[in-house]
């Protein structure tokens, strides 16, 4: 949690649930400051944080069960404004007086939520006697309203779906109001937190960035920084962020393993150096890491190798340098919400796949992380702030590992130049379309496979290489861009009479829907 609260807070009490961040950035959107605690630590958390509301997240477990999570009592007794969301709103029900019951009719996915009676939860958004899309993923139902309380909405298997008791301002809603799949969810979200709650929606990043650069300040002092550069936009804002708080007190480690895109290494030395002038060390370690990836073939000792390797190198810079007693990292919100997740759920896995590792304790260093509140779409936000190049601040995502695990089976010099050269003749052509800043991720793949074509009179032995385009709007759920047959015919044509070793083109039409994280 932050110290001092220097803006309107909202706490967001987490049950599990796999799109908890979603509620944290749709209340963010409203320009209202917020931040997740687990339900078991909310209890120590609650009484210090001066939130002016709450909202209480869905989860995976059933309120009708013994021992099953709770909300603190001092939530209730407090008499801030409560929201709660699927299993939030069953836990507030039973813990004030209503009954839950399991076995009722499941509903997951779209439904029709039918507007019965009017809320301020509903004001300006959902007219009385509308009916509206929704996203439901619950299997258990309050069978007995608490006191206080009315239904406001009902659906097809939820008979509770919405319910208020608009004197004490407790709201309920079954359904997901935080996932794109409720159209409208955001503003009934907005209306919570501003309307209800009072909040001001005085939270932006210009306001961001000068308290940032205050805090940089009073941590540092007159010490020196180090800042380990991947190249990628986390760490790239970070450093910008930090340069203009403490300015020659920063200097910059770029690690180059030579499994970055085409031309990225020298885009980010140009920029820091030609651009910014902060003081940088780029180290070109591309033979060292090939070598140490030799007959590695499995995803996560891919990246472990990566890891390890990039400890060592930044390591012996750092030595090099000397006298810093403080390490920047571009840490992001989530990396710190799934850190402290009670769950312990996929959060180890997740982060090993999107980040090489951290440093050790050995270096004692004290850290720097001036991004730990925000999200990535914010970072983003706060780079134009800070005047970063909108085509730098707006790349596609690029987990640490690189082209490394977009290259399954054993890597090679010959594999990343084929890969490198594809991948950008693919960007090349989605940036011609226009679509580059319509499409959240795109890449290339290539596959361990190879397949007998023909071209020209002969026969050729290579490989297939696969492409991918996402969209997204909060970086979690996902679905394929859908290409026309014109644009992948001259993506695909491009890519086999340009890149030698590639024979074969195909599209990866893979979804990713509300609760899955994985992705690559």
């Amino acid at each position: 949690m932050t110290a001092e609260p220097s803006h309107d807070r909202i706490l967001i009490i987490d049950f599990g649930s796999q799109v908890t961040q979603l509620i944290a950035r749709r209340v963010r959107e409203a320009g209202v400051y917020c931040e997740i605690v687990p339900f078991n630590a909310a209890p120590d958390v609650f009484p210090g944080y001066g939130a002016k509301g709450v909202i209480l997240s869905g989860g995976p477990a059933s309120v009708a069960e013994m021992g099953t999570p709770r909300a603190p009592q001092a939530v209730f007794d407090s008499g801030v404004p409560v929201l709660g969301i699927c299993y939030g709103q069953m836990t507030m029900a039973e813990q004030l007086g209503g009954v839950v019951e399991a076995g009722h009719h499941r509903e997951f996915g779209r439904a029709d939520l039918s507007v019965v009676a009017p809320s301020l939860l509903f004001t300006g958004v959902w007219e009385d006697g509308s009916r509206n899309q929704v996203w439901m993923s619950h299997g258990d139902r309050i069978t007995q309203m608490p006191p206080g309380f009315r239904i406001v909405g009902v659906s097809e298997n939820a008979p509770f779906a919405a319910i208020a008791d608009e004197t004490r301002h407790y709201y309920g809603l079954m359904f997901h109001p935080e996932v794109v799949h409720t159209p409208q969810g955001g503003k009934v979200l907005s209306n919570f937190v501003r309307n209800i709650c009072g909040c001001a929606g005085d939270w932006s990043m210009a306001a961001y960035r000068e308290e940032a650069i205050a805090r940089i300040r009073a941590q540092v002092g007159d010490g020196k920084v180090i800042c380990g550069l991947s190249g990628g936009v986390d760490s790239s804002v970070a450093a910008v962020l930090i340069h203009e708080a403490i300015g020659e007190q920063l200097t910059c480690v770029f690690v180059d393993h030579g499994l970055m895109r085409k031309d990225e290494a020298h885009e980010v030395v140009n920029l820091f150096r030609g651009h910014y002038n902060i003081p940088l060390v780029h180290v070109d370690a591309a033979d060292m890491f090939l070598s140490a990836l030799q007959d590695v073939e499995d995803p996560e000792a891919k990246r472990k190798a990566i890891g390890r390797l990039f400890i060592d190198v930044f390591e012996e810079e750092a030595r090099k340098i000397g006298g810093a007693g403080f390490l920047a990292q571009g840490t992001l919100y989530p990396d710190v919400i799934e850190s402290v997740s009670f769950s312990g759920g996929p959060s180890v896995t997740i982060k090993s796949h999107h980040n090489v590792g951290g440093l050790p304790e050995r270096m004692n260093m004290k850290l720097v992380e001036p991004l730990r509140e925000l999200f990535k779409d914010e970072v983003r936000a706060l780079g134009k702030e800070l005047g970063l190049p909108d085509a730098f601040v707006g790349r596609h995502p690029f987990p640490g590992p690189g082209l490394a695990i977009r290259c399954p089976g054993a890597v090679t010099k010959e594999k990343l130049d084929i890969l490198r050269q594809a991948d950008a003749i693919y960007l090349d052509e989605i940036r011609k379309a226009g679509l580059y800043d319509v499409i959240w991720q795109a890449f290339a793949v290539l596959l361990p496979v190879r397949t007998v074509g023909v071209m020209g009179d002969g026969r050729t032995y290579d490989f297939v290489l696969a492409l991918r385009a996402v969209t997204s709007v909060d970086g979690m759920t996902a679905d394929f861009y859908p290409f026309d047959m014109n644009f992948l015919g001259r993506a695909a044509t491009r890519i086999i009479n340009e890149v030698r070793g590639v024979n074969r083109v195909v599209y990866d039409v893979t979804s990713k829907p509300p609760g899955t994280i994985e992705w690559e």
